[in-house]
């Protein structure tokens, strides 16, 4: 929802430091890489009952999500690097969940199945919708510089990162938190199969 608005600001923020790393010939797959890496690290530590670790983690995913766009546009784009990016985001949503899951698989395991099947409606409607937007031609004028087609709604990263950052504040929240953001996702979801279902 709050997409749009942010990423302007992320890439000014992000830009000295996408410029030092190409300067350094450091390449925007393997920042990607390096922070899906750091990703899995936090649902490692999640897993382990340390949230403020895996919160630091988080960040340093995100840092790196921010910067291999950065350094893709400073440098050359390409279709392996924006296949990477959305593919292992999708994998870390997923799995970030799953650490708290096994940190307390009684108070935890079904409100994040239930968040992990909402984020497969979100990305299924989300990728689907992308696919078929790609084949017409068409082009979102919200995210210019994204590698596909982004079709947004009321939950996109933003609000994904803030719930993740609250599970890692909150731990003793998790399902609670969890069945809120499901639902939300499961209204996302509808709205994307509608604008497909008008669009197409």
């Amino acid at each position: 929802m709050f997409d749009a608005v942010l990423l302007p600001f992320q890439r000014r923020l992000l830009r000295p430091v996408a410029r030092a790393l190409v300067a350094g010939g450091v390449g925007a797959d393997a920042i990607t890489l390096a922070g899906f890496a750091v990703g899995l690290a936090g649902v490692v530590f999640a897993a382990s009952g340390w949230p403020l670790a895996a919160l630091a983690a988080l960040a340093g995913n995100r840092l790196a999500d921010g910067l291999d766009g950065e350094v893709a546009r400073m440098t050359r784009p390409t279709d392996r690097g924006a296949f990477l990016d959305i593919a292992l985001d999708f994998l870390f949503y997923a799995l970030f969940p799953l650490g708290f899951a096994l940190a307390d698989p009684g108070a935890n395991a079904l409100a994040a199945a239930a968040l992990v099947v909402s984020f497969v409606g979100t990305g299924s409607s989300f990728l689907a919708f992308s696919l078929i937007a790609e084949r017409r031609g068409m082009t979102s004028d919200d995210y210019p510089a994204k590698g596909i087609f982004y079709l947004g709604g009321l939950t996109e990263g933003a609000e994904t990162i803030a719930l993740f950052v609250l599970f890692c504040l909150l731990p003793s929240q998790f399902a609670l938190l969890a069945w809120i953001f499901a639902c939300a996702c499961a209204l996302t979801t509808l709205s994307r199969l509608l604008a497909g279902w008008r669009s197409f």
